[in-house]
């Protein structure tokens, strides 16, 4: 009997663990099970403490396109009320894999290989770093079959790119080329699409090699720091760094710095 394949692929190389979507022939739109491999494996990531980086990216030519409307689960209601199906999904599937990502113990890149739209392109953008290839393509598609952007994007897109921005993308639902996507802020990096494996290895490998808590510390404060006012974002930055200043890659750092040497961090 032959196994089905996997949904999510899973790759590990030294301490950077890859998670590929693996729908290629529905561009990586998500299905109930693949939603439950995806997390399964970013849990799985989180609880090794051999992995100190994770990248998530997608099979075929693309990155995500989003939801498989093909689903019954999101089949739109013949009556005119408002259909349950959707939201459950949103709830019990989407809405938590943004918040694992975002509360991932390592940083997560999005390797973006071609298209991201609707809830793809906002679970791209949810990750610490987002690397596309130059043939990629970003598209906030939900005006198109009349719904607002989901996936955290009505929170996501005016913080990376404002709101005048945000409402043109959410509103017009109109495809942004990689290239431009790093011009206004809303990604890391554009690179030519045959570079796109090497860069993300590269990047993945030297955050792998960096101070991981501090890392995932930063990306916290700046979350926070959206929503408070300057003297609780000094306040913050204390406590974090009184916290910081007791682990061993503190000590590590300091002691690498002073003895100009290549330092080993070993905190998670």
């Amino acid at each position: 009997m032959t196994l089905p394949e996997p949904l999510v692929l899973v790759e590990t190389r030294d301490a950077v663990r890859t998670l590929t979507l693996n729908r290629p022939a529905a561009l990586n739109s998500f299905t109930t099970a693949q939603h439950v491999e995806l997390r399964a494996a970013l849990d799985a990531a989180a609880e090794d403490a051999a992995v100190r980086c994770v990248v998530l990216t997608g099979a075929g030519r693309g990155f995500c396109a989003g939801q498989d409307l093909s689903d019954p689960a999101v089949a739109p209601s013949t009556d005119g009320r408002a259909a349950g199906g959707i939201r459950q999904v949103i709830e019990e599937h989407y809405t938590p894999l943004v918040l694992r990502l975002q509360s991932m113990p390592v940083p997560v890149i999005a390797a973006v290989n071609g298209v991201a739209a609707g809830a793809g392109a906002n679970i791209a953008l949810t990750c610490d770093f987002v690397v596309a290839a130059r043939s990629a393509s970003f598209i906030q598609a939900f005006t198109k079959i009349g719904l607002v952007p989901d996936s955290g994007g009505t929170w996501l897109l005016p913080r990376l790119v404002g709101r005048a921005r945000a409402s043109g993308l959410a509103m017009l639902g109109d495809k942004l080329p990689a290239e431009e996507a790093e011009r206004i802020g809303l990604i890391w990096r554009c690179v030519d699409d045959a570079q796109l494996g090497a860069e993300v290895q590269a990047l993945a490998q030297r955050l792998a090699a960096m101070p991981t808590k501090a890392l995932v510390a930063t990306r916290a404060t700046l979350d926070a720091a959206q929503h408070m006012n300057l003297a609780d974002a000094l306040a913050a930055e204390g406590r974090l760094q009184g916290e910081l200043a007791g682990a061993a890659d503190y000590r590590e750092g300091v002691a690498t710095f002073l003895a100009k040497r290549a330092p080993r961090f070993t905190d998670r």
